[in-house]
């Protein structure tokens, strides 16, 4: 969820304000970082989630407000386009029962919600692209009402002066352009959060960009989009060409994407807030009163609002963040790549999996991102995102094996060993990592049942209609997406 902004038009002077505080902003981070002004690594998981609304017959609802309304609970909140909706779940310990907890939360605030839904015509839909989506759903129209999403529609095509292309060559091809940001809207995802401390945060974000093919791959759930089996993971393609504020021009020139998963390892936490500032033009150029300095020089802990403003305008895979809880400031990687859905329990599979990583991988003897290289870590995300379970990918030690071998013969082991050092409740730890071995053994994930229910239906919208009702009923069951039949 984005932080709210007022509706107004930006001068060259609020630009030039802007990029004086936000280098200011960014001398305050690295004192603080230097004085270890920040809180401890707690084991705590933090998700949000964001969800699409259709009708009683599959097809997109452009209900958000009225849904919003119905289910009145403050942690249900708006998202890009009037058919989605995001819930953001209080953080939970990772130890002991944690991760039941979580599972619990999410369905109960789940089935809440639909309940409510159901009164405005609406449904919910835990899925990476709704697949009854057509190009008309998606225009200026369909935003949601927040002003931040006028105005980051406004700024990303006064950046490019031109329509937005999208082009994604998969099992067919879609060649189109829009003339708004809509389509960014079709992309639903999990984002997975961990607090660390600055000293292990590099360890961290490295380790995560790592596993990020994995991921993609054991969780692929975004085959369609606008009526075409595209990728399995389609979404990733789509997010990044519908908040692009480069021209071909810049494109050629090699100016780097808002959506990025950037092109090194880091050493520092400083090093991703730093690249923000130097290489993106700000989208949202609006100041606070605060003076950080002052703020520091008294004791106090700035908000650093510009800093974290922008620094939500520039879209990384794994993002790092910057904030402010029980008056301490602390960090946290944001994880970014998974989509939504099936059901609940393959959300919790997917976050137990990246966790019980987490809790490995940044401390091994001699880390995996030593041993491979950060291109192949990015080629690795873009063949999953393609390829799903059937994609093929590198990993030290093993050179380039499928997807489900390197998960069942490296990753789950590893994770398995994570999810034990944070003390999770073993049933709970089999239970969930025994989802994503499954996922492995039967090659079914959410893409690929998607793919098969609408070649049974014969295809076309009628087919994509019928196979969404047929996943919704799934998902609400709780059932993992390959005990689906």
């Amino acid at each position: 969820m984005g932080r709210d902004v007022p509706a107004t038009q930006f001068s060259r002077d609020d630009r030039r304000r802007y990029r004086d505080k936000l280098k200011r902003s960014l001398d305050v981070l690295a004192r603080m970082l230097g004085e270890a002004r920040f809180d401890a690594e707690r084991p705590l998981a933090g998700l949000e989630i964001e969800l699409n609304l259709v009708d009683d017959q599959g097809e997109p609802a452009m209900k958000n407000a009225e849904v919003l309304d119905a289910i009145s609970a403050p942690d249900w909140d708006t998202e890009l386009g009037q058919f989605n909706v995001e819930i953001n779940v209080e953080p939970r310990e990772l130890g002991g029962s944690g991760l039941v907890e979580l599972e619990q939360t999410v369905r109960n605030s789940l089935n809440h919600a639909e309940e409510q839904a159901r009164t405005v015509g609406g449904h919910m839909v835990l899925v990476g692209i709704l697949p009854t989506l057509k190009e008309s759903d998606l225009s200026e129209a369909t935003l949601s009402a927040n002003p931040r999403y006028k105005l980051l529609n406004e700024q990303i095509f006064a950046a490019r002066g031109e329509d937005l292309r999208i082009a994604i060559d998969g099992v067919e091809r879609l060649h189109t352009y829009a003339d708004s940001i809509t389509p960014e809207a079709a992309c639903t995802s999990v984002q997975l959060h961990l607090q660390v401390s600055p000293r292990n945060f590099a360890a961290h974000w490295n380790a995560a960009q790592a596993i990020a093919g994995p991921q993609v791959a054991v969780a692929a759930n975004s085959p369609y989009l606008f009526g075409k089996e595209l990728w399995r993971e389609t979404r990733l393609s789509l997010f990044e060409q519908a908040t692009d504020t480069r021209p071909d021009e810049l494109k050629a020139q090699g100016v780097r994407p808002r959506v990025w998963f950037g092109d090194r390892w880091i050493t520092s936490v400083f090093d991703l807030f730093e690249e923000n500032a130097r290489y993106f033009p700000a989208l949202l150029p609006i100041c606070d009163d605060e003076d950080p300095a002052m703020v520091l020089e008294a004791g106090g802990v700035p908000t650093l609002s510009e800093l974290t403003l922008h620094n939500g305008t520039v879209y990384r895979w794994n993002r790092p963040v910057y904030d402010i809880s029980g008056g301490l400031p602390h960090l946290r990687v944001e994880n970014r790549v998974l989509p939504a859905g099936p059901s609940v329990a393959d959300i919790l599979a997917n976050a137990a999996f990246y966790y019980g990583l987490m809790r490995v991988l940044p401390f091994a003897e001699r880390p995996v991102w030593t041993q491979m290289s950060f291109s192949a870590a990015s080629d690795n995300l873009r063949a999953a995102a393609r390829h799903g379970i059937d994609a093929r990918l590198y990993w030290p030690g093993l050179g380039e094996v499928t997807a489900s071998e390197l998960i069942l013969r490296r990753l789950l082991p590893l994770a398995h060993d994570g999810l034990n050092l944070w003390g999770c409740d073993p049933k709970c730890r089999d239970r969930l990592l025994g989802i994503v071995e499954q996922r492995c053994l039967t090659g079914v994930t959410g893409a690929t049942w998607q793919v098969r229910k609408v070649r049974e239906h014969g295809g076309g919208h009628e087919g994509l209609r019928r196979m969404t009702l047929e996943y919704m009923a799934n998902m609400h069951t709780n059932e993992p997406v390959h005990q689906w039949g």
